[in-house]
């Protein structure tokens, strides 16, 4: 359980803040929320720049996951193969962020420990998208999510950012800038969604054509 890894992390927090006068931004849901919850209090009890290295830590390790290199391609396999080891998986991903310049941060490695001892790697995706939430959160940032079919054309993604800025849907207290996330999603075979937190417009295909159907059932 995530709970395992909050006592771990705060343990090494002693001698800074109170854990307790440090809160997440916002409320995450979910198991993968508990972790990287417990990982942005742990790190920011700590100070602003061990927040700022864990964040460029698990960015690092999310650009190596999502890339098309043989070290990803390693990384998926380890991180969702029930056969491979909890030993195996562990020394892969410490070798992994090793790697990278100045090597990872303490809190880091016990996140990926935590999930590994926990048989929670599977995980780590949506944990690091869930802490970068945090962190931007942190910053005043507003992050829309808008997915399409296909890779949109940077004329389209230009227009869509330029009318989103300065609409309603983009407006949040304490708001001091905006940021764009895109994503690929076949399924919905044309079109896009946009998100904002608990906010969406669904613009697809995919959403038009269940309407669609939704309709003609009725009027069987």
């Amino acid at each position: 359980m995530a709970s395992r890894f909050v006592p771990r992390v705060f343990n090494q927090t002693r001698g800074y803040a109170s854990q307790a006068a440090i809160r997440p931004p916002i409320q995450l849901e979910g198991l993968a929320g508990k972790y990287a919850s417990a990982a942005y209090v742990s790190a920011l009890t700590r100070g602003e720049k061990n927040l700022a290295k864990l964040e460029s830590d698990l960015k690092y390790f999310n650009d190596v996951l999502k890339s098309d290199s043989q070290d990803a391609t390693k990384l998926r396999t380890f991180l969702t193969n029930p056969t491979v080891t909890a030993e195996a998986r562990s020394k892969t991903i410490s070798d992994l962020l090793a790697s990278q310049k100045g090597g990872a941060d303490e809190l880091t490695r016990n996140l990926f420990d935590a999930l590994s001892e926990n048989g929670r790697l599977g995980l780590s995706e949506k944990v690091i998208e869930d802490f970068l939430q945090l962190t931007s959160a942190h910053r005043g940032e507003v992050i829309i999510t808008i997915t399409s079919a296909k890779p949109l054309d940077k004329s389209i993604t230009s227009r869509l950012e330029s009318s989103l800025k300065g609409s309603q849907f983009a407006t949040t207290a304490g708001a001091k800038s905006v940021k764009f996330d895109y994503k690929v999603n076949e399924a919905l075979q044309g079109g896009f969604s946009i998100d904002l937190g608990d906010r969406s417009v669904d613009l697809s295909v995919a959403n038009r054509v269940n309407k669609l159907n939704a309709l003609l059932r009725e009027s069987v």
